[in-house]
This record gives structure tokens, C-alpha cells and sequence, in this order.
């Protein structure tokens, strides 16, 4: 698997997305090191994606992955219209399922799920809300369960190109936070961090934090 075949896949994907989500679907893996995020779900059977967006993530875990059991949730929806129409060639094999939600209360389904990604949404999320966000997805994650928790960095002097990027894809401007603000954050929600790194691809510089429930 490589970036080529990843996004040959999802240009390959025939929706009825406007055109803004139809390039999100087919390109954000030029800008987002989707081929670590999925290497992280080759040994698990269950995944739980928390602003699933258009589901090509979703997606590229059904295909590339022997996870059997998809979950994704997004505030939008009309992004989730797009997501089960993105995955609809999967479910014959899975249990796919995508729902909205009110990006307050994570829904209790996320207990089922040994491995949960986090991917770029932490920075849309309020500040006033984001602590309390982060106690709530740790207390109702099942024990043993990982969380992927990949967003920009804050603390980089390339957070101003992701700002540019969010207000015109997204129409807002993001409040990342730094790499060292995650890792204490996710610490005093009750995780327990096993690894983090930093990857910059292109002008956006990412970092990762691999945390568990204990």
C-alpha cells in the first residue's frame, strides 16, 4: 500500500458529494499521513472514528485492514450521507455504521470498539469544551482500549497554514493546541500514553499521541 494506491482508491469513489467534500475525499491523503493512522488498525477488529468527516478514512480501514467492525460519527449530515455512500461496497463483509451526533455527548456504541482515532478534530472542538470532551471519551472507552490521537501542531510556526486551509474548507479558524499541551492534556484525562511522534507533511506539521485506557 502506498499514498498512490490510496488515493487512486478514493478518486476511483463515485458519489453524489458537492465538490469541496468530493476533493476532501479523493485528496487529503496528499496532507495527511493516512498510511500511519491505518498501520495502527492491522491487528484489531473493531474501530471507532470520532469526526468521520466523508468516511474515506473509514474506508481505506475497510479495505486495507482485516478490521471487521466500523463505527464512525460526525456532527454534519451530510458528511455522513457521503460517508455511507464512500463505504457502501464494504458492507457485504462488515458491520459498518455511521451517525451524527451532537459533538457534545460521544455516544455509549464507543465501548464496543478496541481502537478509536481522533483525526484532526480536536482543534474544532471549543475550548471551553475540549477538556471535558476528553474525561468523557476516556471514561466511556472500554479498559484495554486504544485511542489514536492525531492533530496540528499548535506550537509550530506551520500552525498558520492549517489555519488558511480550515477557513477555506471549513469556513472557521481552528484553536490547535501544541504537541506538549496534548500529551499533558490526554495524561490528566486519565490516558496512559505509549507513544507520540511528530510528522510534518508538506506545510502541516502533525503529531500523534498513542494513548490507552487502563
Amino acid at each position: 500500500m502506498t499514498n498512490s494506491d490510496i488515493i487512486k482508491f478514493l478518486t476511483s469513489k463515485t458519489t453524489n458529494a458537492g465538490f469541496v467534500d468530493r476533493l476532501k475525499i479523493k485528496y487529503r491523503p496528499i496532507i495527511c499521513p493516512f498510511i500511519d493512522l491505518i498501520d495502527f488498525a492491522k491487528d484489531k477488529k473493531s474501530v471507532f472514528d470520532i469526526g468521520c468527516g466523508s468516511g474515506q478514512f473509514c474506508a481505506l480501514i475497510a479495505k486495507y485492514t482485516g478490521v471487521e467492525k466500523i463505527m464512525g460519527i460526525e456532527i454534519n449530515e451530510r458528511l455522513v450521507k457521503n460517508a455511507n455512500e464512500v463505504n457502501e461496497e464494504f458492507r457485504t463483509n462488515k458491520s459498518i455504521k455511521f451517525e451524527v451526533f451532537d459533538g457534545k455527548v460521544i455516544p455509549d456504541e464507543i465501548k464496543e470498539y478496541d481502537l478509536v482515532y481522533m483525526i484532526d478534530v480536536f482543534h474544532h472542538i471549543p475550548p471551553q469544551q475540549q477538556i471535558e470532551f476528553m474525561q468523557q471519551l476516556q471514561q466511556k472507552m472500554k479498559p484495554g482500549a486504544v485511542l489514536i490521537f492525531k492533530d496540528i501542531d499548535g506550537g509550530s510556526p506551520l500552525v498558520v497554514c492549517n489555519k488558511m486551509h480550515d477557513m477555506v474548507f471549513a469556513g472557521e479558524i481552528g484553536k490547535e493546541i501544541s504537541f506538549t499541551k496534548a500529551k499533558d492534556m490526554l495524561s490528566k484525562a486519565g490516558f496512559k500514553i505509549t507513544n507520540s511522534f511528530k510528522k510534518t507533511v508538506f506545510v502541516y506539521a502533525h503529531y500523534f499521541v498513542i494513548c490507552k485506557k487502563q
